[in-house]
C-alpha cells in the first residue's frame, strides 16, 4: 500500500439544523492529486476547513501527512499549503513583499526568503508587478500571489479550494501546470473545483460530494464507465422545435434530456449508440425537425455530475480583469 497524505474517516458538522458533513471518508496516497467535486452547499469548503485546521469536526477523524488534524493542529499547519477560494494577501504590501513575509514567517532565512519569493514571482508571472503594491493587482494576479504563497515552503501537501476560480484561460493552464509540478516534485494535492475539465485532466481520483455526503469516487474513466452508453447530441435549425426534440429524447435516452437553448442543443445519454441516433433522426424526420449537427461521444465528467447529482454544474464566471495591470 502506498503511504497516505491524507486520511479522513467519518467526518461530521452541523451548522445549526444544517449538516454540512455526514460521514465523509477520504484517501490521498502520496504524490497523487483528489478531485474533490460537487455543487455549491455540498461541503467540498467545510471539508477543507477541517482538514487544514481551521474548523473542527462534530465528530470523525482525519491525519494530514500523517499528524492528526485534532491532536496536532499546528503540526498539520507546518506540513500543508493553503490556498482558498479568495486570494489572502496583503493589499499594502508589494508582490514580493508578500511572499518574503510568508517565508519568513515560515522560519525561513533572509536570503533564502528573498531567493524563494523571486523564483515563485517568477512561476507565476508576476516579476513585472514584483514591486508594486497588491491592491493595484487585478483579481487574477491577486489569485495568482496567493497561489505562490501557499507554495512558499514546499509543503508536502498542498490543499487547493477552487484554485482557478477568476481566472482567465492563460491563468488556469499555468495553474494547471503548476499543479502538474508539484505533484511530479512528490507533493500530494486536495483540489475543489467546479470546473470538470480541471478534475478530468489533474485528478487521478475523484470523488463527487452531495448534501454532504461522498456519492461516487473513483477514476474519471471510472466514473464515466457508472454512466454509461454514449451521449447523443443534437442542434436543431429552429428553436421552436426545441420542445419536440426534447420529447423525442426522452423516448430513446436513459435519462432526463439536456437543453442548451442558446446553442439549440439538446442531448441525452443512450444505451443503443449509432443505432439510438439512426432512431432519433428518423423520429425527428417524422416530426418535421430539421437538425443541423449531431454527435455521439463518450460520457463526460459533465455527464456524470448531472448522472449522480440530478443538475449540471455550476460553473464560475471568469473575473474580466484578469489582464488589467498586467
Amino acid at each position: 500500500m502506498p503511504a497516505t497524505a491524507v486520511e479522513a474517516e467519518g467526518l461530521v458538522k452541523t451548522f445549526g439544523s444544517t449538516r454540512a458533513l455526514d460521514g465523509v471518508d477520504l484517501l490521498i496516497p502520496d504524490g497523487t492529486v483528489l478531485g474533490l467535486l460537487g455543487p455549491n452547499g455540498a461541503g467540498k469548503t467545510t471539508c477543507v476547513r477541517i482538514l487544514s485546521t481551521l474548523l473542527r469536526p462534530d465528530s470523525g477523524r482525519a491525519t494530514v501527512a500523517g499528524v492528526d488534524v485534532l491532536a496536532d493542529p499546528d503540526g498539520v499547519r507546518r506540513r500543508i499549503g493553503l490556498s482558498g477560494q479568495f486570494a489572502a494577501v496583503d493589499e499594502n504590501l508589494t508582490g514580493f513583499e508578500n511572499l518574503y513575509m510568508v517565508a519568513r514567517l515560515y522560519g525561513m532565512s533572509r536570503a533564502s526568503s528573498r531567493s524563494r519569493a523571486r523564483q515563485l514571482l517568477s512561476r507565476f508571472r508576476l516579476e513585472e508587478a514584483a514591486e508594486r503594491p497588491a491592491k493595484g493587482y487585478s483579481g487574477g494576479m491577486r489569485r495568482r500571489l496567493d497561489l505562490a504563497g501557499a507554495l512558499v515552503a514546499e509543503p508536502p501537501v498542498v490543499v487547493l479550494d477552487e484554485p482557478t476560480t477568476g481566472l482567465d484561460p492563460r491563468g488556469r493552464l499555468d495553474t494547471w501546470e503548476v499543479i502538474g509540478e508539484l505533484v511530479t516534485d512528490g507533493a500530494s494535492v486536495l483540489l475543489t473545483t467546479q470546473y470538470l475539465e480541471e478534475a478530468d485532466r489533474l485528478a487521478d481520483t475523484i470523488a463527487v460530494l452531495d448534501r454532504g455526503g461522498v456519492i461516487a469516487r473513483g477514476s474519471s474513466d471510472e466514473l464515466k464507465a457508472k454512466v454509461g452508453g454514449e451521449r447523443l447530441e443534437l442542434v436543431i435549425e429552429d428553436p421552436i422545435h426545441l420542445p419536440d426534440a426534447m420529447r423525442v429524447l426522452a423516448g430513446i435516452g436513459s435519462g432526463e434530456p439536456s437543453l442548451d437553448e442558446q446553442a439549440q442543443r439538446v442531448g441525452v445519454l443512450v444505451d443503443g449508440g449509432a443505432k439510438s441516433l439512426v432512431e432519433a433522426l428518423r423520429r425527428l424526420d417524422l416530426e418535421s425537425v430539421m437538425v443541423v449537427d449531431v454527435r455521439l461521444h463518450r460520457p463526460t465528467l459533465d455527464d456524470v455530475f448531472l448522472a449522480l447529482t440530478g443538475h449540471a454544474a455550476e460553473i464560475p464566471a471568469v473575473q474580466s480583469s484578469e489582464g488589467a495591470g498586467e
